[in-house]
């Protein structure tokens, strides 16, 4: 496959105009590979978009965002090698699972909002934030992957307007369009679908058509499943993030504030079988829990400027 330092071990999927492969290359180091056919990529608007992309995830150097190993093409395709996360993604563990118990739903989210915060104060929009494109390696860590659609924010205040990233989880100034655009906080929505469906275990705007999906998002009409055993601290924080004015959502350090991370067990990592089965973490203390949060802030770098932090320029 493209060039001789790689070879091919494995199909990993495939999605849009892209297709990833699992790669090795000569020390034995394995990578999962993009490959875009440039026959699908042979429009200008479509040209520059990847090239967005390449700039845009290669800049990025964070804990919990898939890592740009690097980028070369040939006659017929485009190539990028990305770090191989090999537990799968969180999608895959909502087809086996469903519903998360909140303890997981706890540490995920604060590995994702320190990504989101990251790329937020590295001026990056993500705007296709879901399960799909939350991916775990090795450890059961999120690692925040696919910037097919992302954007970078060249100047203060500069607003988006182009109508993208996936129906189900696209904030309602992004579907329906804004006044002014719309900015970072497209994103913050994104993560208040992610926690619904980790805990309710379902979509919050799910219907039957794109018609009705639409409808549910634009009269903000989700509802908590009759019986359904979900804390009133989680409950609260979705509300508070499914806001459909964007100025009225909690930035990223006041959801990880919230008391849903520190009114229940905030375990310090996820067990490999939590892929198949809920894992237990009754057995946690409050202490424990608190040093557990405050770790996982650490490392997902919530407690940090990370303005500071020296990155590659995202412009060409």
């Amino acid at each position: 496959m493209g060039r001789s330092q790689f070879t091919y071990v494995g199909f990993l999927g495939e999605g849009g105009s892209a297709t990833v492969y699992k790669v090795k290359d000569t020390s034995g180091s394995h990578f999962a590979c993009k490959v875009v056919s440039k026959s699908s990529h042979i429009t200008r608007r479509a040209r520059a978009q990847l090239s967005v992309e390449i700039n845009i995830h290669r800049s990025l150097r964070h804990t919990n965002i898939v890592y740009f190993q690097g980028y070369f093409d040939d006659h017929n395709y485009y190539y990028m090698t990305l770090e191989l996360c090999t537990s799968g993604s969180l999608m895959d563990m909502h087809h086996c699972r469903q519903r998360f118990t909140e303890p997981e739903a706890r540490l995920y989210l604060v590995q994702l909002t320190g990504a989101c915060h990251y790329m937020h104060t590295h001026q990056v929009i993500h705007r296709d934030l879901k399960l799909s494109n939350l991916f775990l390696d090795g450890n059961m860590n999120v690692k925040v992957g696919d910037f097919g659609l992302a954007a970078f924010i060249e100047n203060p205040g500069e607003r988006e307007t182009t109508v993208c990233g996936t129906l189900d989880y696209m904030a309602p100034e992004v579907l329906f369009g804004a006044p002014n655009g719309y900015s970072f906080e497209a994103d913050t929505w994104s993560i208040g679908v992610i926690l619904y469906t980790l805990v309710v275990g379902q979509l919050p705007f799910e219907s039957k058509d794109v018609k009705g999906i639409k409808k549910r998002i634009r009269g903000n009409n989700y509802e908590f499943p009759p019986g359904s055993i979900i804390s009133f601290a989680v409950r609260h924080l979705i509300s508070q993030i499914l806001t459909p004015d964007p100025s009225k959502r909690p930035t990223l350090h006041e959801i990880v504030a919230h008391a849903f991370f520190t009114e229940g067990p905030v375990p310090s990592s996820i067990p490999p079988l939590a892929l198949y089965a809920p894992p237990d973490f009754t057995d946690i203390m409050k202490g424990d829990s608190d040093r557990n949060l405050k770790m996982l802030k650490e490392h997902s770098w919530l407690d940090v400027n990370t303005s500071l932090m020296a990155t590659p320029s995202c412009q060409n």
